[in-house]
């Protein structure tokens, strides 16, 4: 069940977000989308409190209550980005807005946004590592409870990956305009 709340939560986040685009640039209905908007962090909410619910409940700690620790931790740190990637492009595309704003592709900018966004990532982990030792001393059993905490530790490979190819790549061989390759 708490697999099929974590897909329901990421369609629900995108559904909800296009509903309050669009009320905004296509309806022009400014309180509607606001209020459609304020919603969708409540989205993470709903998660949240079904799976304190399920481990209060008994539920065997496993991967479903891992994974939407995970999903809440990264929502929370690239939730903003995200939203306001989409709305840039909404109203670009529908509300004669300028151009999105596109990532920096060389010197320290460049440098910068691969540092902050690795940072944002390393917030949305430890959001997540947070939220699964609190899971574990909500269940109290310690030898049950062990699947969460294991679950702490799965991004971290991919995060090493991400801050190796990009923020330290940036660091030590930066990025230059082609005409300044050679």
């Amino acid at each position: 069940m708490l697999l099929a709340l974590i897909i329901a939560s990421e369609i629900g986040f995108w559904v909800l977000l296009g509903a309050g685009l669009a009320a905004r640039y296509l309806l022009r209905w400014r309180r509607v989308s606001t209020v459609l908007l304020v919603c969708v962090p409540l989205i993470d909410v709903v998660l949240l409190v079904a799976t304190v619910i399920d481990l209060r409940r008994g539920a065997e700690p496993e991967w479903g209550h891992g994974l939407a620790a995970l999903y809440i931790g990264f929502s929370v740190a690239f939730g903003k980005d995200m939203i306001r990637w989409a709305d840039q492009r909404f109203a670009h595309r529908f509300a004669g807005g300028p151009p999105p704003w596109k990532p920096p592709k060389y010197g320290r900018d460049k440098l910068v946004y691969e540092w902050k966004a690795w940072g944002r990532a390393a917030l949305g982990w430890a959001v997540a590592a947070l939220l699964l030792g609190a899971g574990y001393l909500l269940v109290g059993d310690h030898d049950r409870a062990a699947p969460l905490l294991a679950w702490a530790a799965k991004p971290a490979v991919p995060m090493l990956i991400w801050l190796i190819f990009w923020p330290v790549a940036e660091t030590v061989f930066p990025s230059r305009p082609k005409d300044q390759q050679a």
